[in-house]
């Protein structure tokens, strides 16, 4: 099968070019999809993440005149001629690429932000309202329209919405001792991620556990007071530059924190998960849900209940048998997540089409 991607960019550091690089290689390396990458404004770029070179990839010089965009994807599909077609583009410009392309090819939409990432967590205003609409409108032109949790699902009118969420980046063969106290979060450092919530928490409880830290691994500077930084190691927590190999992290760490206001999946968690270690989220739209099954694997709490996350960081920071029971069933109940797992869901779907 020929499948063709359309995305933003390849070389960035977020979740959709992660989840890029490990979907697109396994389609190629196991499943023997012939399988290019379209791109913008990224020539000579070399990608973060590491793609299957099996794959080809494509970009495509995009200036003031946007016409150029949608001229320069109609000459490559007629290139390439895909069976299927994927667009992962969360701007409106990606919803209109099915009125440009011509011919039998098959196109998908594979949404990864909830409606809430793009008004920042607000109510929409009345241009984001008009946005949604011109969306729910388009959207119908696909012929799937794939988001990852059952939160984005009701937030779509098409019937063509089907949920496959991300993959895992990775399986560790080991897991961490969850010996290490050492509490760990992995994200840009923005308002939607809520480390001003969790910075919160840790006041509260963090004279009771003087030898334990927390630290982040993100992109961007909070500034708080000091409270956060990434030089001194006599403040409350400590940023730090994104790594490439994150899972090591992971391993090093005994807890995962995600105090974000809203999500689009929560990739973080499951990541955390797979090396055994169990989570501590706020109920937020959208993803932790569908991934925490609370009190079993990690804690789900109350939206913006600072106490009650606190009362649940502290009980496992305490009791070490908890910890290491739920940090056991995360990495069991996370396989769901497995590459393999969720390329199936894939396959399935694009040669129902």
């Amino acid at each position: 099968m020929k499948l063709l991607y359309i995305t933003n960019g390849i070389t960035g550091i977020g979740g959709l070019e992660r989840v890029l690089s490990v979907k697109a290689s396994y389609f190629a390396d196991n499943m023997n999809y012939d399988i290019c990458i379209v791109s913008l404004n990224e020539e000579g770029k070399e990608s973060f993440y590491e793609f299957s070179p099996k794959i080809s990839f494509r970009t495509i010089k995009v200036g003031r005149n946007k016409l150029k965009y949608l001229s320069g994807i109609r000459r490559i599909v007629n290139e390439f001629a895909p069976d299927v077609i994927s667009v992962c583009d969360d701007g409106i410009k990606g919803f209109v690429v099915p009125l440009c392309i011509l011919g039998k090819a098959k196109i998908v939409y594979e949404r990864h932000i909830s409606k809430e990432m793009f008004t920042g967590g607000l109510p929409p205003n009345l241009k984001q309202r008009i946005f949604f609409m011109l969306m729910d409108m388009s959207c119908q032109f696909y012929h799937k329209f794939v988001v990852l949790t059952n939160d984005n699902k009701l937030q779509w009118k098409s019937r063509n919405v089907e949920v496959i969420p991300n993959p895992l980046s990775f399986y560790p063969d080991s897991v961490s001792s969850l010996n290490k106290k050492r509490i760990i979060a992995v994200g840009k450092i923005s308002v939607q991620k809520g480390y001003d919530r969790l910075l919160e928490v840790w006041k509260l409880i963090r004279h009771k556990y003087p030898d334990w830290t927390i630290d982040i691994y993100g992109a961007g500077y909070f500034p708080v007071n000091g409270e956060f930084s990434g030089d001194s190691k006599n403040v409350s927590i400590q940023i730090n530059k994104p790594v490439k190999n994150i899972k090591d992290e992971y391993l090093s760490s005994s807890i995962y924190v995600l105090p974000s206001r809203f999500e689009g999946f929560g990739m973080v968690l499951v990541e955390a998960m797979a090396c055994g270690i169990p989570c501590v989220a706020f109920d937020c739209p959208c993803g932790p849900r569908d991934i925490i099954r609370d009190g079993e694997d990690g804690f789900l709490v109350e939206n913006g209940n600072i106490e009650q996350f606190t009362e649940r960081l502290s009980l496992l920071i305490e009791n070490e048998k908890i910890r290491k029971k739920m940090g056991e069933k995360a990495r069991h109940n996370v396989q769901r997540y497995n590459v393999d797992v969720i390329a199936r869901q894939w396959d399935r779907l694009f040669k129902s089409l």
